[in-house]
């Protein structure tokens, strides 16, 4: 049986211990797909659990070298802990070493400068230097442990550079300092690179703290769903009202909610009347009156009345939970993009350990001393930085995601997030799409000596067991009129054409003029009027009555306030506009034309709309569809993207790659621009990770010394402080994403 599992990793210090844990999984007998993430350091598995177990997971996890964290109480609460801990721990031991490198510094720079230094350190200078910087490799010993390892493993990563290049650097020092204490004159204490070693780790702890702090912000809209949700609930049980935490709310509960208080869990009203501030959910800040047997989401702010309802989703299962879930998911996938920086960081390590070491070769054979060689070798690995590239793409997804999912537009993975900007045409569902879906009977028209009343009372019989929007709008036009609607002797739907049945002992007929024309009804003499209501705009569905045209039923479907404002920016921005809709062709430009819309696929049925977008997309055009009902799953589906609106059923917004939950088209304009700006942050992170390997890794492997003599060579401090923050620049420009504004609404 497949299951899905995410698992928070701790340790990951670059994209390539991602790709490590990712080979290691995939690997492993019984998994289907991995998915690490190094921006929110999860490994996000598919697996069959008859071959592997979540435990087996985890140990191939932590035999690579990494720490699990492990879901306590409060499963989010630990994680956060495990994070802030990190943060703290880098901190601390930042703190530290710089205390110690800073004196070591000073020693190095009172040397070259004849700067006042006592004269006990001066004597002991070796055995100093060689405290204090074991002291630092103490507080650095993660890198070299998780290095030593990865290179065991053969896949080396950027701990690994950090381990042989800093390893070299204390090495060689400890080596000379055992002479210089033995009395050997072959190296003094100016030979030493124990400050070098000391600094590089200093400098990388800071690096990783300012890199866990500015992640820690990419997260920052999980954050804020999670801190709306109840923390306790009153329920109803033996006749008490008793408050339980709201892990312990349990479906079929009846939970008690009072004015100003959260509510907790999905339900259903059971008694009393009240209005709920939807806003988190629906981004408007009216309130929705709630009464008995309106349907209540949790985390949603009860105002002025109190109510019980009945609770019907709880945990996972509710919308909150849904969402934060969407929003996770997506914000550890992996955008197409994302696969040329894994190809690049999977040689990356490996070529510039090469370089290291052939340019050390190179400057000894062309005569430089050793020590020179060996700083070569140490700069050349210490400013490499795959840390760049690996965060490039999945912070500015983090961020995107976030952003979207704040402004109500869920968008459930990578992937979708980079394919919205690319988007050429975008198709809409007429009902329920661009229109409210609330149509209303507008016009009764009678023929053959039958009456208005006859024509309405017989299509509202035959409408009654009918879920079509349409059919209830006529049901509710005939109650409005007092007409009592009874039950039908039979009932028949015939898809994309309409329905049949029987009452009165006479065969009904209600539909389009295919379903006449099938059924051998004359209805020119009605044609002239039907035109006339289609041009309208209206739904005008024809009523035969025993064999003979009884006359016309129109309905008419209001359009949703900013449908004209979405398509027009839309147009604007370059896309195609297209209408799909089982009306008529007349009525389908009637109502297109209304907002703007030039290209109407009307008299579609609902099993060929997704042959609609596929032939769109044979002609080359990369499609987005905008639905919100059952039938439009399939071509929600076969779309390059699909965007359910939010409102509307279960399957739609499950099928969707992107959902509205604001219910408001304006957000499809959003979403296509919040994709085009994301692709750009990655872009510009892709071009300062590759400008700075691209001009640092020449210049640490000493190409203008012999142009520039000392000035030429970079110290290797000098690169650690590069290669720290190097990362740091890349996660805060996505973090800089946070100043976008949508561009409607």
């Amino acid at each position: 049986m497949a299951e899905k599992v995410s698992i928070p990793i701790k340790g990951m210090h670059c994209a390539n211990c991602a790709l490590s844990i990712e080979k290691a999984l995939k690997k492993t007998e019984g998994v289907n797909s991995a998915n690490v993430n190094y921006a929110n350091e999860k490994a996000f598995v598919e697996f069959d659990s008859g071959k592997v177990t979540e435990e087996n997971i985890e140990k191939v996890i932590e035999k690579s070298g990494y720490e699990i964290i492990k879901n306590v109480d409060g499963a989010k609460d630990s994680e956060r802990d495990a994070r802030e801990e990190e943060i703290k721990s880098y901190k601390n031991k930042f703190i530290v070493s710089a205390v110690l490198s800073v004196p070591m510094m000073y020693m190095m720079v009172a040397a070259l400068f004849a700067l006042p230094i006592p004269e006990f350190v001066v004597e002991n200078a070796a055995l100093i230097q060689f405290i204090f910087a074991t002291i630092v490799m103490f507080f650095g010993r993660d890198f070299f442990t998780r290095g030593v390892k990865a290179l065991i493993n053969l896949n080396p990563n950027m701990d690994s550079l950090v381990a042989i290049g800093v390893g070299s650097a204390y090495i060689f020092s400890l080596v000379a300092t055992v002479m210089i204490l033995t009395g050997s004159e072959i190296f003094t204490a100016h030979d030493l690179y124990y400050e070098v070693a000391a600094f590089l780790i200093t400098f990388i702890l800071l690096g990783k703290y300012f890199e866990a702090v500015a992640k820690g912000k990419t997260s920052a809209a999980i954050k804020k769903l999670l801190g709306l949700r109840a923390k306790t609930a009153i329920v109803e049980r033996n006749g008490k009202e008793m408050e339980i935490p709201i892990e312990e709310v349990q479906i079929g509960d009846i939970v008690i909610v009072k004015p100003g208080q959260k509510i907790p869990v999905d339900g259903l009203v059971v008694e009393g009347h009240s209005s709920v501030d939807e806003s988190m959910i629906s981004g408007e800040s009216i309130p929705v009156e709630k009464g008995k047997g309106d349907t209540v989401i949790g985390a949603t702010i009860n105002k002025t009345g109190s109510f019980k309802f009945k609770a019907e989703k709880i945990g996972a299962e509710t919308m909150l939970a849904q969402i934060i879930k969407m929003v996770e998911d997506a914000q550890g996938s992996k955008a197409p993009v994302q696969r040329l920086a894994d190809k690049i960081s999977s040689v990356f390590v490996p070529t510039v350990m090469a370089i290291a070491i052939i340019a050390a070769i190179i400057w000894l054979v062309v005569g430089q001393p050793f020590l020179f060689a060996l700083a070569i070798f140490i700069t050349v690995l210490i400013i490499a930085c795959p840390c760049a590239l690996g965060l490039a793409t999945p912070t500015a997804v983090m961020v995107g995601t976030g952003l979207g999912a704040e402004n109500g537009i869920l968008i459930k993975g990578a992937a979708a997030l980079q394919m919205a900007g690319e988007i050429e045409t975008v198709i809409f569902d007429k009902t329920g799409t661009l229109t409210k879906g609330e149509p209303e009977v507008t016009d009764v028209i009678a023929k053959n000596s039958f009456t208005e009343k006859q024509v309405l009372e017989f299509a509202a019989v035959i409408e009654k067991n009918s879920e079509h929007p349409l059919g209830e709008a006529i049901v509710n036009g005939a109650k409005e009129k007092g007409i009592k609607v009874s039950d039908p002797t039979s009932f028949n739907s015939i898809t994309g054409k309409g329905v049949e049945g029987k009452f009165k002992g006479k065969d009904i007929l209600l539909g389009n003029r295919k379903l006449m024309q099938e059924r051998n009804v004359e209805i020119g003499s009605i044609e002239s009027e039907m035109e006339k209501l289609e041009n309208g705009g209206k739904t005008a569905m024809l009523v035969a009555i025993g064999g003979r045209v009884a006359g016309i039923v129109a309905v008419a479907d209001t359009l949703k306030e900013n449908s004209e404002e979405a398509i027009k920016a839309l147009q604007e921005m370059g896309k195609e506009t297209i209408m799909i809709t089982g009306d008529n062709q007349r009525t389908g430009e009637a109502i297109a034309k209304q907002i703007g819309i030039g290209h109407v696929l009307a008299e579609v049925l609902p099993e060929d709309k997704a042959k609609e977008v596929k032939k769109l997309q044979d002609s080359g055009k990369k499609v987005a569809m905008v639905g919100d009902g059952i039938n439009d799953a399939p071509a929600l589906a076969q779309a390059d993207i699909g965007i359910a609106i939010g409102s509307g059923t279960d399957v739609a917004i499950e099928t969707g790659d992107i959902v509205l939950i604001r219910d408001d088209l304006r957000d499809v304009v959003n979403a296509i621009d919040l994709s085009k700006y994301a692709m750009n942050k990655i872009k510009q992170n892709f071009f300062w990770a590759f400008i700075y390997n691209v001009i640092g890794l020449p210049i640490a492997a000493g190409i203008l010394f012999p142009f520039l003599g000392e000035a030429g060579l970079l110290n290797p401090v000098f690169a650690g402080t590069a290669m720290a923050f190097s990362s740091v620049s890349v996660v805060t420009n996505s973090l800089l994403m946070k100043r976008y504004k949508k561009k409607l609404g």
